[in-house]
Order: structure tokens, then C-alpha cells, then sequence
């Protein structure tokens, strides 16, 4: 489906290096993503160079400006279609990843996914806010990452809940980057901005990343409940 070839130059050309069974899964999933996309809503991108672009190297871009040598438990928060999830187990197989959504059917997509490329991860079905306050994920990863359109500060009390003190909440966003509007909102949270990097996915479409460090607990009225969340946002 994909041209593998063009993918490994394009992760070579960030820094990237793909070995050819990473190649191969990535090939796989793309061929899935495209084929259930026809049943349920799962991307607008299905073009083979596109989804190369805008949906692989988009996500693999996370591992060029956060080193995940220190990372061993992940959670992706609201994890939709795979991204950036699937994509980052796929170059590090080692993560213990855990993929989140209040949309089962985005489960069951993710769940014939993840082991037609023959790895494995933790599939929940639920709501961020809900889980965000339960102990069995609260404080519980080393990373919470999400790909998401919603404002900074609005991701950041769905995400950084999840996250142990001393780890990391990480933020692939478009060109709207609002961050230094949610500096206080962080904060609040227990987090600290540590880098906000600007670039141009292969030099055309704006993005940022964003990496928050956990420096202190979340304290135990966050996150609210998501009514909460969009009537007062923090």
C-alpha cells in the first residue's frame, strides 16, 4: 500500500532510522486503516502518500524532539484512529502502551491493529476525566501523549493526571499552538513547559510538539468532569 522505500527516506531525512520489519508494520497498518475506514469514520487521509506524511511522519516526529530512552509506560489519551500511538510502538516495540478511548468501536479497530502488526497494548474503553481519577491510571505512565485539536489547557487537565511526577506529558499540535496561554493552566496541574518546537512537517504544514514535565502531583479535584472542563476551562 505505502511506498516503503519513500517512508524510510522521510524518517532518515528527521533523523529517523526505520528497519524493515518497522517498514513492514507500518505497511500493514496503513492497508487497515484504509480498509476500515470504509465502515466507520476513522480519517480523512487515506491517499498512500498522505497517510506516509500526515499521519506516520507526523507522528514520528515525537521521537525527534523527546527522547524516549527513559520511557517505558505510555498512555494516548483519546486515542482515536492510532496516532500517535501505533506509530511509536511500531519504532519502539519495548513501550508498554496504553491506548485510550470513549469510543469502543475505535478499540475494536485498534485491537486488530495492533496485532496484525504483531505487537501488543492495553486497550481501554473510557473517559479520560473518569480514568484520569482512578488509581489504577492516575499517576500511573511515564508519558501521556495526545494528537489532538483541543486548546492547551483544556488537553492538559484531560492528560497530565495520568502522569507519574518526574514524567512527561507530550503534545503533537498544528499550527494553532496556544501554550503560553495555558502556562498558568499547567502549572495548576502540576506540570512545567520544558521545549515548544516549531517546524514544518516535510517543510510544508506547520506543527508544534509540546513537552510538559510532571514536577509535582495533580492535586485530587482534577480533572472535573468534562462539562466542567468546557463551561470554565482552567
Amino acid at each position: 500500500m505505502i511506498d516503503k522505500e519513500r517512508l524510510r527516506t522521510l524518517a532518515m531525512q528527521n533523523g529517523i532510522e526505520l528497519d524493515q520489519t518497522a517498514l513492514d508494520r507500518f505497511d500493514t497498518f496503513a492497508e487497515l486503516l484504509v480498509e476500515w475506514n470504509g465502515k466507520m469514520n476513522l480519517t480523512a487521509i487515506t491517499e498512500p502518500e498522505e497517510i506516509e506524511v500526515k499521519h506516520f511522519l507526523d507522528c514520528l516526529m515525537l521521537t525527534k524532539y523527546f527522547d524516549l530512552s527513559n520511557t517505558k509506560t505510555v498512555i494516548d489519551v483519546g486515542a482515536g484512529a492510532g496516532f500517535p500511538s501505533v506509530p511509536l510502538i511500531i519504532y519502539n516495540p519495548d513501550l508498554c502502551l496504553t491506548m485510550m478511548d470513549a469510543i469502543n468501536k475505535r478499540l475494536t479497530f485498534l485491537d486488530t491493529a495492533v496485532h496484525a502488526v504483531g505487537l501488543e497494548a492495553n486497550l481501554v474503553h473510557a473517559r479520560a476525566e473518569d480514568s484520569g481519577q482512578d488509581k489504577k491510571y492516575r499517576e500511573m505512565f511515564d508519558l501521556a501523549t495526545a494528537r489532538a485539536v483541543a486548546p492547551m489547557n483544556v488537553l492538559a487537565e484531560y492528560c497530565l493526571p495520568f502522569v507519574k511526577v518526574g514524567g512527561y506529558f507530550v503534545a503533537l499540535k498544528g499550527s494553532n499552538d496556544d501554550t503560553e496561554q495555558a502556562k498558568e493552566a499547567i502549572a495548576t496541574l502540576g506540570g512545567e513547559v520544558v521545549s515548544n518546537v516549531s517546524y514544518k512537517l516535510n517543510g510544508t504544514e506547520p506543527r508544534s510538539i509540546v513537552v510538559v514535565k510532571k514536577i509535582s502531583q495533580t492535586p485530587t479535584q482534577f480533572p472535573r468532569k468534562a462539562k466542567k472542563i468546557s463551561a470554565k476551562p482552567l
